[in-house]
């Protein structure tokens, strides 16, 4: 989803653009989870500026072929991910040569074939294991609450350690990742930028019960399925950033990059909700009482309240703000998708 609007946002800008894509998020969670309607969708908008290549990123070789293929190479975005808690802890060993051999590999194809060519690299939250959880958090009708500490009024920050919690398999395979962008930065003087996001949205996403936060809820909202909260009491709360603004961010990047650079990004305060928030949102926007099922327990390192504070890339990038907030995103996600979620039915 952010990889298809990074090709929207820089194809649309004239430049040519170079999709990697071999479609195993399908094979992490079903054929509605498949990306390859999208792919279709970016041919048919940019015959002749974006080009697909089916390749799996695990696989050095295919890697450099696609950099020696594609010549000069001004700017990579790193996207690609096996992104759910769950489904790590079913096969560990694919979770972690996608995640974290995945972006060595593009990482040493950019050093060896592009050392001038920025770096951009979607880190995670879950870098941060379960540290947030123990946060002056006060439980409030609809939510959970971060009322006291450092973090309150804006959200978490950079400054949260990543030692000392639990972060799922998942959550650890991208703490490698996200420190070997790093590292390509402040040891190579590559021009890597690491943005660890909350929840990443918006209509291209092909949301799924293991991945997809808000696409998936509003999916089920629209078609009548059911929707399953885990743990909680629905109360968690996530910041949500339209795909849209964090490509956004991209660009101010890759126009004054900052190697080495890490930066917190989502919805911040402008763009969050909890679970009992965004199913009352979605019966608003779709008038359908949602079917929704509780199950007790959480899921393993999962937060019950984030919120990302993004003034530090504000500070360092002042031109760039958000612009989509929840209720922003949910209307769009539903206006695009149900043409085609009809079709499935």
């Amino acid at each position: 989803m952010v990889g298809s609007e990074t090709v929207r946002h820089f194809a649309g800008q004239g430049f040519r653009v170079i999709g990697v894509d071999n479609n195993l998020r399908e094979y992490f969670f079903g054929p509605e989870a498949s990306t390859r309607w999208a792919v279709q969708e970016l041919q048919r908008a940019f015959p002749e500026s974006f080009q697909a290549v089916d390749a799996d990123i695990r696989d050095f070789e295919a890697v450099r072929k696609v950099f020696e293929d594609a010549g000069n190479i001004d700017l990579v975005v790193h996207t690609a991910a096996q992104p759910s808690h769950d489904w790590a802890a079913r096969e560990p060993f694919t979770d972690f040569s996608v995640n974290a051999n995945g972006t060595l590999n593009l990482l040493e194809a950019t050093r060896q074939l592009a050392p001038e060519a920025v770096f951009i690299f979607t880190s995670t939250n879950k870098v941060y294991g379960d540290t947030p959880n123990r946060l002056p958090l006060e439980e409030q009708a609809t939510r959970w609450e971060c009322v006291d500490g450092p973090y309150a009024e804006k959200g978490i920050d950079e400054s949260m350690s990543i030692d000392h919690s639990t972060h799922s398999l998942f959550g650890a395979s991208k703490v490698a990742a996200d420190i070997l962008t790093q590292e390509y930065g402040r040891y190579f003087g590559l021009k890597t930028g690491t943005f660890r996001g909350g929840c990443l949205t918006g209509p291209r996403h092909s949301g799924a019960e293991l991945h997809g936060f808000l696409a998936y809820l509003m999916k089920c909202a629209a078609t009548g399925r059911e929707y399953r909260i885990f743990g909680y009491r629905g109360k968690q709360v996530r910041d949500n950033i339209h795909s849209a603004d964090l490509v956004a961010s991209f660009e101010h990047f890759y126009h004054a990059p900052r190697p080495g650079e890490v930066y917190n990004m989502g919805g911040s305060r402008f763009s969050h909700c909890s679970m009992q928030e965004a199913v009352q949102l979605c019966e608003e926007i779709t008038g359908r009482n949602m079917k929704t099922t509780y199950v007790e327990t959480n899921r393993i390192g999962d937060h019950i309240w984030w919120v990302s504070d993004v003034s530090k890339f504000q500070s360092h990038y002042p031109d760039w703000k958000l612009t989509k907030n929840v209720r922003d995103i949910l209307e769009e996600i539903l206006e695009y998708n149900l043409p085609r979620w009809k079709k499935e039915a």
